[in-house]
């Protein structure tokens, strides 16, 4: 028999082996495991699979000279070495045990049943920082959950109490040390970076579907401060209510009321589907891609009479776009982003019945009627009427005022050009 043959025979032994095994057929396991070793005793898997079979027999002597002579057969196998580092626990070889381990990692860095096995290793040798820090990168290092194997949970579970503990302790005690912050706005974003640290909440980046524009700060929500003509447009909260109600009122709106999200049955849009073309979420248009709705104006004058005053952004074509907002009872918008971070998205809550809620990456607000906020919506957000009463709100387009007024400039005639050359 050939080389070749031999290796293709003692794989399909051991494979048969292993089945025998987990099928709880020791004995069977145990004749295949012999018969390969009659054809190449000194082939590393064959060693491997002798040393495993003491290991369940509770034999770690009997398997050690198995283990060892298969790492000097094959030194380049981290599952060889673990073997190994595994036997050697079972010895009471602490030091042995970690050698065996590091070249393992050594070899793969990655090697997430060996990472598990050395965090232990240092809590049993009462290295608890250690340990955590090996936890953490273990499950980092985790394959997605349908490839791991059911009996790593309570190992993944363990190992994430751990790290949690470890989190949260380490944040009481910077707490302690910062103290009270009596500029708690101010802190805010210090207190963003800690909480990132510390795992307690994400940061989020800016992800446009149509335009990103590099070097803009990601931020969630604007400071109301940076705002301070939407005075004007608060102090109208009950003028646009009124208007708003009134055209809610009248049955012949009915058919001016349309979906917000209408897209083709076609587009790969699946997280949209159970909106589209829904009046769950609606619009009545004031303006929409910069073109004026003039009977909706007409019919809420005051309304558009605060808008004409608001500095919207201004894109032939695109923008700006000013719409109430109307969200049913019991509706979830999914999570999403917008086209492009040149522009963002300011909020003028009208009617909000209790159940509301709006996040904005790693921050959740909830409306208060006639107190607007402004927010950056390429950072993915989400919203939610758990009520029973409808939810409106005005919705207005702004230009980030992180762009100057030549990047302003630059960013309609793209813009323009783009559709242009879209309809050709």
């Amino acid at each position: 028999m050939t080389a070749a043959a031999d290796g293709n025979r003692i794989s399909q032994l051991l494979e048969s082996a292993d089945r025998a095994q987990a099928n709880g057929r020791s004995s069977d396991a145990a004749r295949l495991i012999a018969e390969a070793r009659a054809i190449a005793p000194a082939d590393s898997r064959v060693l491997n699979a002798l040393g495993l079979q003491a290991l369940r027999e509770n034999d770690p002597t009997s398997a050690r000279p198995h283990l060892e002579q298969a790492v000097a057969h094959a030194p380049r196998e981290p599952v060889l070495w673990l073997n190994l580092a595994q036997c050697r626990r079972m010895q009471g070889d602490a030091a042995g045990e970690l050698g065996a381990l590091d070249q393992a990692l050594a070899l793969q860095p990655r090697f997430y049943p060996a990472l598990l096995q050395k965090a232990t290793w240092l809590e049993r040798q009462g290295k608890p920082k250690q340990a955590v820090h090996v936890y953490n990168f273990f499950l980092h290092c985790l394959p997605p959950p349908p490839q791991l194997p059911p009996q790593l949970k309570p190992a993944i579970e363990y190992a994430q109490r751990i790290v949690n503990a470890d989190r949260a302790a380490l944040g009481a005690l910077i707490g302690q040390r910062l103290g009270p912050s009596d500029h708690e706005t101010a802190r805010a974003r210090f207190d963003h970076c800690i909480d990132a640290f510390l795992g307690r909440r994400r940061i989020y980046t800016s992800q446009p579907t149509f335009m990103h524009f590099p070097k803009l700060p990601a931020i969630e929500f604007f400071e109301r401060s940076d705002f301070p003509w939407l005075d004007a447009l608060e102090a109208g909260t009950d003028v646009m209510r009124e208007e708003l109600l009134a055209v809610l009122a009248d049955p012949a709106s009915g058919a001016e009321i349309v979906p917000y999200v209408d897209y083709p049955d076609d587009e790969p849009l699946d997280h949209w589907r159970p909106l589209n073309r829904s009046k769950h979420w609606s619009a009545y248009y004031l303006l929409k891609d910069g073109v004026r709705a003039n009977s909706h104006l007409a019919r809420c004058p005051r309304t558009a009479a605060l808008l004409e005053a608001a500095p919207l952004a201004d894109v032939p074509g695109q923008a700006p776009t000013a719409f109430f907002s109307m969200l049913q009872p019991r509706t979830r918008i999914p999570p999403h982003t917008g086209v492009t971070n040149t522009r963002l998205v300011c909020h003028v809550p009208l009617v909000i019945p209790s159940g509301c809620g709006f996040r904005v990456g790693s921050e959740t607000r909830h409306w208060q009627t006639g107190k607007a906020w402004v927010f950056d919506d390429t950072i993915e957000h989400e919203a939610w009427n758990d009520s029973n009463e409808p939810r409106y709100i005005l919705i207005i387009d702004l230009w980030n005022p992180y762009l100057t007024a030549a990047e302003r400039e630059w960013v309609r005639t793209a813009i323009a050009v783009i559709a242009e050359y879209g309809h050709e």
